[in-house]
Formats: structure tokens, sequence, C-alpha cells
């Protein structure tokens, strides 16, 4: 499956169901509606049409299982988000960055996503940089 065709609704709904399943083989509709913050019904809704798309098992208000293809989806998804969040936090986060995150991550390319990733591993291996750029941005200010 391209995840082109997922929308940022359907990627939203298949990280968190991704997240809540690494502890547990099932997760039930009404704490992927807690978590996501929507109603029961919209999240029914959500798992018809993740379900036609062989992303996850799903009986109305049953169990949610993701399918193997909705595993790969998911990890890749909640991969990219850890990387995005780790940046923000090499670069300084802000009240807004959790908002942010999750508007780039649906837009962003899984190219910058890997540029991203080997920018945060280059820091982790040169904190001496990341202390240098820190101490730069200190004494800088934007101006507009």
């Amino acid at each position: 499956m391209n995840k082109k065709l997922l929308t940022p609704s359907m990627e939203d709904y298949l990280e968190m169901i991704y997240r809540c399943s690494q502890n547990e083989e099932f997760v039930r509709l009404n704490r992927i509606a807690q978590k996501l913050n929507v109603r029961d019904s919209s999240a029914s809704k959500m798992m018809k049409k993740l379900g036609e798309l062989n992303l996850i098992k799903y009986e109305r208000y049953g169990v949610i299982m993701l399918t193997e293809q909705g595993k790969r989806i998911g990890s890749y998804l909640l991969i990219r988000h850890n990387i995005i969040d780790k940046f923000f936090e090499y670069i300084g986060k802000t009240d807004d960055t959790l908002s942010e995150i999750e508007l780039i991550e649906h837009v962003i390319s899984s190219e910058t996503v890997e540029n991203m990733y080997f920018f945060n591993k280059f820091l982790e291996e040169n904190k001496d940089i990341l202390e240098e750029y820190n101490r730069f941005k200190k004494d800088k200010k934007l101006k507009y």
C-alpha cells in the first residue's frame, strides 16, 4: 500500500493503534477514541475505513488488531514522529512543538525524515557541536 493514500487522520489513527498495541495484542475502540479525543462513533467509522484498506482487523465495537501491513506502516509512522520530535528537541522545543510536529509529519517526505534521522545521529555523536549550537543560539535573536 502506498502511504500517500492515507489521509492525515488515517495516519493519526494508525499511529495511535500501533502505539497502543505495542504492549498488547489488541486494542479496544474506546481506548483509541479516548487517546485521540474523538467520539466512539467517529473512531468506529475510521476503523471501518482502515479495515477496508486491510490495515486492521476490526469487528464493530470489538477489538482492533493490526494486520502485518498495518504494523509496518504504523511502525513507520511512530518512528517518523519520534525522529521529528528528536530533531525539535535538538533545535529547541517550544510550547507549540507537539502541534507543529503533528502538522509536519503529514507533509514531510521520507527522504527529509531520513536526513533528520542522520542529523540527529550526528548530534548524538558530536555533543560538543550541539553545545556550541546552543551557545550560539543564546546570543542571537531573529529580527523580523
